[in-house]
């Protein structure tokens, strides 16, 4: 539906695929097994990361947008093949996270019930998960985006109002213990912003609704760096209050599974454990949909190109949304639940796994569109120095979560994931090889639509001329 997203609903659609309470609520004790009581220097580091990466792929958003644009944006720099593998990529990540959302609504759906003393099949919880999230995608893009801003605005609001509590308690006395510089974990640092990347990736999703954004080539690149601004934030001051907090606990922050539960009840406030997983809960579905959504319309532009099976690029006559795209997606999600429960993996081992599988087909796009920035830039004669620098910073601040991901070299199954989305792409590489074949001319009718998206921002931008 073109025209329908505003400012605010692209914000919310980028900050629920971040998922600052996924964060908050599973990943925040991973992050201090890591880097102790520096955790929050990780998060800062890792938004300062992202943060090249979004001045690279905003050259794109300001300039020219449609579906699936982080995809388009590819194709438009590097060429055809390097945007199909990008685009293939994209579809890993976001069904990754997707499967992160359906098994942490499962996790907190779960733990709200055996509060109620009701016991419910997890694979249960999935399906009303699923079926909640394609019905809205499949419906209303615009009501998903009001729907994930409410959900997850709702549960950042109620953790914040907790993190003040404890540092009420605290007298807001400054924690030197996690400035203390010989504690500084040098060592480990890498793999903290590996664990911050993966909180953070998916700030790039508001380029995927290009063709509904209303006033899109301001409205997408502000939502971009806005997103990834807000969760940052929002990382580092939940991370620095919850190790204050629970510093003294019996348990270590690391080896607590339910660590805002806990520090509420160190606050004094346990009266808060129900409206926090409720929240939690609620979260992790916003989180799936806004994967659904995005995913879906990746898939769209991708089928509309030829690149997968055409019928992804059809549109639903009445709710003008890719019906077929996002069932698709949400289709593959319910798979791999049922799968983990087949499989007899406890369903937070699914949540771990499929996020850090996620976190791989985030990185090639992210490194793509980072070399593409500069080459789409010379091609129409505005490349600058300071392109050149903030695309160098971008490739080397890549290489940290690149290189940690495999060194030093992780426990069974997770050293296997990079191996596994290595045939994932490898099968892609070799399914666009074999539709150049088999269609000669699919590369030049993928390039003249394209251009025709991009001829059509031409006069909106100075400087860019019709290509």
């Amino acid at each position: 539906k073109a025209n329908c997203l505003s400012f605010t609903e692209l914000l919310a659609q980028g900050v629920a695929l971040i998922s600052p309470t996924m964060t908050a609520a599973l990943i925040i004790p991973v992050m201090f097994g890591n880097t102790g009581n520096w955790s929050w220097c990780s998060y800062a580091l890792g938004t300062l990361m992202l943060l090249f990466v979004a001045l690279n792929l905003n050259q794109f958003a300001r300039r020219s947008t449609g579906s699936g644009s982080m995809y388009a944006y590819i194709c438009r720099g590097l060429g055809i093949s390097a945007g199909a593998i990008g685009g293939w990529s994209l579809l890993w990540a976001y069904m990754g996270i997707a499967t992160a959302g359906v098994t942490g609504f499962t996790i907190f759906a779960g733990k709200l019930l055996t509060m109620a003393g009701i016991d419910a099949p997890p694979l249960l919880l999935s399906a009303i998960c699923v079926a909640a999230a394609w019905f809205c995608a499949w419906k209303n893009v615009q009501l998903s985006a009001i729907m994930m801003l409410a959900c997850e605005g709702l549960s950042m609001l109620l953790i914040l109002a907790l993190c003040l509590i404890v540092l009420g308690q605290h007298h807001f006395a400054l924690d030197t213990a996690q400035f203390d510089t010989s504690t500084f974990p040098a060592a480990n640092l890498g793999l903290g912003v590996v664990v911050a990347i993966f909180s953070l990736v998916g700030f790039e999703c508001a380029t995927a609704f290009g063709d509904e954004a209303k006033d899109p080539l301001k409205t997408i690149p502000r939502a971009v760096i806005m997103s990834l601004l807000i969760s940052g934030a929002f990382f580092v001051f939940v991370t620095y209050t919850m190790v204050m907090g629970v510093r003294g606990y019996s348990t270590t922050l690391d080896k607590i599974d339910a660590p805002l539960n806990v520090l509420a009840v160190l606050a004094h406030v346990g009266v808060l454990q129900a409206p926090l997983s409720l929240g939690a809960m609620i979260s992790f579905f916003a989180l799936c949909l806004s994967c659904i959504n995005a995913g879906g319309r990746v898939l769209y532009i991708m089928g509309r190109h030829g690149i997968v099976p055409p019928v992804t690029a059809t549109s639903h006559t009445k709710n003008e949304t890719p019906h077929v795209a996002v069932s698709l997606m949400a289709g593959i999600a319910m798979l791999i639940a049922v799968g983990g429960v087949l499989g007899h993996i406890a369903t937070l081992d699914l949540f771990n796994f499929a996020g850090t599988c996620a976190a791989f087909g985030f990185i090639v796009p992210y490194a793509l569109i980072t070399v593409a920035a500069p080459v789409y830039l010379r091609a129409i004669g505005q490349l600058k120095a300071g392109d050149i620098v903030v695309c160098v910073a971008s490739l080397l601040l890549l290489a940290i979560p690149a290189v940690g991901s495999v060194y030093p070299v992780p426990a069974a199954p997770v050293n296997a994931f990079p191996y596994w989305f290595l045939a994932y792409l490898a099968v892609g590489l070799a399914w666009i090889l074999v539709l150049h074949r088999r269609r000669p001319t699919a590369a030049d009718s993928i390039r003249d639509d394209l251009r025709m998206s991009h001829d059509r921002f031409a006069g909106e931008v100075e400087g860019v001329a019709p290509r």
